[in-house]
């Protein structure tokens, strides 16, 4: 991967102003490993250090920040989509250390600062991205701020039209506050995961047949027709904690609510769960997704629905190594996980994933669903589970150690071999946007989850 790209356009940058979303595209994200799993503690540790780094690379633009979500050369400068720094706070607490609970805390503060300083909006709301540093666009446009503009507002990524507000990333944000609210006994994060669940319910909820909570608003404030299994999923942790934390039993029937429609998109045939419903009433076949798999695992906790997990190890397994068409790993190298989706198993490898963009490799591994996957298989703790997951997270850790050497934050060289790419080779999602070998922060962090053993989606 040498030179711009493009901008790459993240699963969660599907809802920016005036964006639609193309139908199904909106709901919802062989070979040895070849690195000792005994060394897990040194790469956690250099997993920290890069979030660390995408947290401080803007250090002349003020102390309240969040972390940059990708290496400079995705394209995206500096933008921090909310849903990567929720999941910063988690795999910061994660490490039980003081250090990572003040990195927390302070990531935590900058959601806060966010929702009550937004330009336009005092609803609760957190915008799907922001900027957190300067740069010049590639309409040679200045974007001089810094997280905090100088008319004190958060600075929201409206450049790429990152401005819309998606249900999933709301929540993911109110499951990072609550989890400080319980780590640190501060009534200000609660406060904050309250006004999330208070916006999401009187935005998204639908008495449409399926049920549940739609997908959001894009950045003119439109409601989006879309209902998601993945952001529904979210709503089951996030409402079920509000319940537990506040004591009010009205979070108990949200909770209820979300996981019904969940529960309705599952395929017992096939031991998996859809993508969602585009109109509310017709569920969406096509493309499956890994997240709806492994998700619903961690959250709902339940052996009814755990087949999914078998589903994805085995539907959507993929090895990349350099002599596959379009793979971009160096000769001699080779990582096993899983892909996206059932649809870039058989993306179109002789066309571009978007304009400006590369072609996909058919059998790239999407690290940030591999860590996923190693997570719920450790969770469920069947026979073959742990040792499946060990091999999937030494996966991870190679990718750490090999892949995506060079990359900056903010034009700061990264610590070396810090930091887990997005995935080994270009990969066409299967919903209109890509991932490439990118160093990224909600890689890296759902990486830490899963070899920390922290399950975030349970209540």
């Amino acid at each position: 991967m040498v030179g711009r790209q493009g901008p790459v356009v993240g699963r969660r940058s599907l809802i920016g102003a005036g964006l639609g979303v193309g139908v199904g595209a909106a709901v919802f994200g062989a070979g040895g490993a070849g690195v000792a799993y005994a060394a897990g503690g040194s790469a956690r540790r250099r997993g920290l250090g890069f979030l660390a780094a995408a947290m401080d690379g803007y250090p002349d633009h003020g102390s309240v920040r969040l972390a940059q979500s990708y290496s400079d050369q995705a394209g995206l400068f500096s933008t921090a989509f909310t849903y990567d720094n929720a999941l910063a706070v988690l795999a910061q607490l994660a490490g039980r250390t003081a250090g990572g609970l003040g990195r927390a805390v302070v990531l935590g503060d900058a959601l806060l600062y966010a929702q009550e300083h937004d330009p336009v909006y005092d609803d609760g709301r957190l915008r799907q991205a922001y900027n957190v540093g300067p740069y010049t666009f590639f309409d040679g446009s200045l974007q001089p701020d810094g997280f905090v503009r100088a008319d004190g507002t958060a600075n929201v990524g409206t450049q790429f039209g990152f401005t819309g507000t998606a249900v999933g990333d709301m929540a993911w944000a109110g499951i990072a506050l609550s989890a400080l609210a319980r780590r640190t006994g501060a009534r200000r994060f609660l406060e904050g995961a309250v006004r999330i669940g208070t916006w999401i319910e009187r935005v998204g909820r639908t008495d449409e047949p399926l049920g549940g909570y739609k997908f959001g608003v894009n950045g003119a404030d439109e409601k989006l027709p879309f209902t998601s299994t993945e952001h529904n999923t979210d709503l089951v942790c996030l409402f079920g904690r509000l319940a537990l934390l506040t004591g009010d039993r009205v979070w108990r029937e949200r909770r209820a609510r979300a996981e019904a429609f969940v529960k309705k998109m599952w395929e017992p045939a096939g031991g998996f769960f859809y993508t969602g419903t585009n109109d509310g009433v017709t569920v969406n076949k096509s493309p499956i997704p890994e997240d709806t798999q492994t998700w619903t695992h961690l959250a709902l906790d339940s052996r009814s629905y755990s087949r999914s997990l078998d589903w994805a190890a085995v539907e959507l397994a993929v090895v990349d190594h350099a002599g596959r068409r379009n793979s971009t790993v160096p000769t001699g190298q080779t990582y096993e996980g899983v892909t996206f989706s059932s649809a870039s198993l058989v993306a179109n490898e002789d066309a571009p994933i978007a304009e400006f963009q590369p072609k996909p490799d058919r059998s790239g591994v999407w690290f940030e669903g591999t860590a996923h996957l190693a997570l719920a298989l450790r969770d469920r703790s069947r026979a073959g589970d742990e040792t499946r997951a060990r091999r999937l997270v030494a996966s991870i850790e190679r990718a750490q150690d090999l892949l995506g050497a060079g990359q900056t934050v903010g034009g700061h060289a990264l610590p070396e071999r810090s930091g887990v790419v997005s995935a080994s080779s270009p990969l066409d999602t299967g919903f209109g946007f890509g991932y490439y070998p990118y160093r990224h922060v909600g890689a890296t962090a759902w990486y830490l989850l899963a070899a920390t053993r922290t399950n975030p989606l349970r209540a």
